[in-house]
């Protein structure tokens, strides 16, 4: 064969590879474009996000008009007894039967962090209605410990207790308003709730998964989940709610979670479900345990920084297809920590938050940035505007994606995109 046509066959050859590499290249971007609906696969292959280098494009304002959809949401999904429509699916203009009191009490908490950050009337009114909710189905021990007893449900969540808790510790500093008398009595409240998870520490340091909801004695394995709503509670009831007392509990839970929930639990399986479970909830903990200036409690930001790590490099937070709005209540405190701590992850975390809630705020229903598949709502839709869906093209609105969502864009606002 003579050099010309050698040289021919290899050009060929060589706009064959090409051509199949561009097919290749194509085809995953379309079928990354269909599972996200957005164009942050782009940006995934065009910038370098995990090296910190990319182009900065969410700004405050989308981050602000989303939090005011996403209220608007909650509250038109708030039934008048002051629990929440569990699922909305938007194309089908139905409700599911399906129901969790945790998810439920997470809602609750989801409306006092609203309030906590923008307080209004109305969003007052809607978290008082919620409280009166849970404590019409409450139950209350000799001892001066109170538990949920959720509707129809025989053995709940001690993540339920948790959450309730925490929506008392997030709303009433906010609730300038209460007379003393009202303030008194979810004090009170809030001082029984904190019982029941003192009481249902397990020998390991654990909390017992659930509870007989007649008698509120706990029993049940761990769950990861609620050992770290527990944990948040605590913390935060120690740092805004007047419980110091709580300190050296909070502490011994806190290592007990880290050993066994994240240390032990990646050592069986480096992408742990376990770990997943208790990731944003320990995150926001160790946060506030290392910003606390407790004693021997900023050793806590580097676990939280190293959870950050773990989100991102192991678990792959941005390519997910269904909704990761919790793993920015984590990655944004650690960013915090970085930037606080002078650590060149920060730059990392910045692109990983900008890159992710720009195509979860995609997902919002008649959002700033709503994908060409959820813009298509009418805006006079009132019980459809604002909610946010679990994947790019699922119309089912569950409410506890919203909040997480939600908190996560409290947390950008506050931390991240502050002017």
């Amino acid at each position: 064969m003579s050099a010309t046509k050698r040289h021919a066959l290899r050009l060929t050859r060589g706009r064959l590879i090409g051509a199949i590499a561009v097919g290749i290249v194509l085809t995953a971007g379309g079928v990354l474009w269909w599972l996200f609906g957005d164009h942050t696969t782009l940006r995934l292959l065009t910038e370098s996000p995990f090296a910190g280098r990319c182009s900065k494009e969410l700004t405050r304002a989308p981050v602000v008009r989303s939090l005011e959809l996403g209220t608007r949401f909650m509250l038109a999904h708030q039934k008048p007894a002051g629990n929440f429509d569990y699922e909305y699916d938007w194309l089908e203009k139905s409700y599911t039967d399906d129901d969790n009191e945790v998810r439920q009490a997470g809602a609750l908490w989801g409306l006092a962090l609203l309030f906590q950050d923008h307080p209004t009337r109305e969003l007052g009114a809607a978290v008082e209605r919620g409280l009166a909710f849970f404590d019409q189905h409450s139950v209350r021990t000799p001892s001066g410990a109170r538990c949920v007893a959720y509707p129809d449900k025989a053995s709940p969540g001690i993540g339920t207790v948790a959450l309730v808790a925490l929506s008392y510790i997030e709303y009433l500093p906010a609730a300038r308003e209460l007379t003393p008398e009202r303030r008194a009595f979810h004090e009170t409240r809030l001082g029984e709730y904190l019982n029941q998870l003192v009481a249902s520490v397990n020998a390991d340091g654990l909390w017992s998964g659930n509870y007989d909801p007649h008698t509120c004695v706990a029993s049940g394995a761990p769950s990861p989940y609620s050992d770290g709503e527990a944990l948040l509670t605590l913390v935060k009831a120690a740092r805004y709610a007047g419980h110091p007392e709580l300190q050296p509990l909070i502490v011994r839970t806190a290592d007990a979670g880290h050993r066994l929930n994240i240390v032990e639990a990646l050592a069986r399986d480096p992408d742990s479900d376990t770990t997943k479970g208790y990731y944003q909830w320990s995150s926001m903990s160790f946060y506030e345990l290392a910003t606390s200036g407790w004693p021997d409690t900023e050793r806590f930001g580097k676990i939280l920084l190293e959870l950050a790590d773990w989100q991102i490099d192991v678990h792959k937070t941005l390519t997910r297809v269904r909704n990761t709005g919790y793993a920015y209540e984590g990655i944004i405190p650690a960013y915090d920590w970085a930037k606080r701590k002078g650590d060149a992850r920060a730059d990392k975390f910045a692109c990983v938050i900008d890159l992710g809630l720009g195509r979860l705020l995609s997902w919002q229903v008649g959002g700033p940035l709503a994908s060409s598949f959820t813009r298509r709502v009418l805006s006079a839709d009132t019980l459809a505007v604002g909610g946010v869906q679990n994947e790019a093209r699922e119309p089912a609105l569950r409410i506890d994606v919203t909040q997480h969502q939600m908190h996560a864009l409290i947390f950008a606002k506050n931390l991240v995109y502050t002017r």
